[in-house]
């Protein structure tokens, strides 16, 4: 279980989380949905450890973020952090040194259901390509939880289709979260189990996608329209 108590985090003058209230359970795909500027990044930031909260409490199966929860957590930022100079099997090797659930038979498959070879230069490969080489990243270890940031941002619908696959694939039910942030849900809508919809830092609706979707009798993407609308 992953709790969100109150949490309030500004940024100058910008309200990122404004008294946040979330539960997440364990063991599931989860839809952090939302447009720019929702307090999806920024949310993903604190369970990852990157952030604190200015006041109330975050808990990860009940403990702050700290190194022991941490090592627990595969976090894919948003930004682009890959040195252009390496190649795939370099970039690999470098962050797996860091971590002991590295798992490199799940990096070996990995690379060829992304369609990737270990000696791309990363500097010298498509935006869509380097997307799929944080995934991979991310993937290569056997964590208890995995955080995506708009993994989906700016590729065509492709290679957003093969990342989906990817993660679809890789997810272990019931011992694995993933939480999954985008504020583009047509391709990943059918994968999610529960979705939080966030809007200025607060929890505007979440729950079961089959419960909800049954209550509005819409589409995700219809109900997300209207979230935002505020007409639900």
């Amino acid at each position: 279980m992953i709790e969100f108590k109150n949490v309030n985090k500004t940024f100058k003058r910008t309200k990122a989380l404004d008294d946040l209230n979330l539960k997440i359970e364990t063991g599931k795909i989860i839809g952090l949905l939302g447009p720019n500027g929702s307090g999806k990044s920024t949310s993903l930031k604190m369970i990852a450890g990157l952030n604190r909260p200015d006041s109330g409490e975050i808990l990860i199966y009940g403990n702050k973020p700290c190194i022991d929860t941490k090592k627990d957590i595969a976090y894919l930022p948003e930004i682009d952090y890959l040195c252009s100079d390496m190649n795939i099997r370099q970039i690999a090797e470098f962050i797996s040194s860091f971590y002991s659930d590295w798992d490199f038979n799940k990096y070996k498959e990995l690379l060829k259901v992304l369609n990737l070879e270990e000696n791309m230069i990363i500097g010298k490969v498509s935006k869509g390509m380097r997307a799929k080489i944080k995934l991979l990243l991310a993937f290569s270890r056997n964590s208890k939880i995995i955080l995506l940031d708009e993994p989906l941002s700016g590729i065509d619908i492709l290679t957003r289709d093969e990342i989906v696959e990817a993660v679809i694939r890789d997810y272990r039910e019931g011992e694995q979260t993933i939480i999954f942030s985008t504020h583009e849900i047509a391709e990943t809508e059918n994968i999610f189990e529960d979705v939080i919809f966030m809007e200025k830092g607060k929890v505007k609706l979440s729950g079961n996608v089959d419960d909800i979707k049954m209550k509005y009798n819409m589409s995700l993407s219809e109900i997300m329209k209207e979230v935002y609308r505020n007409d639900i």
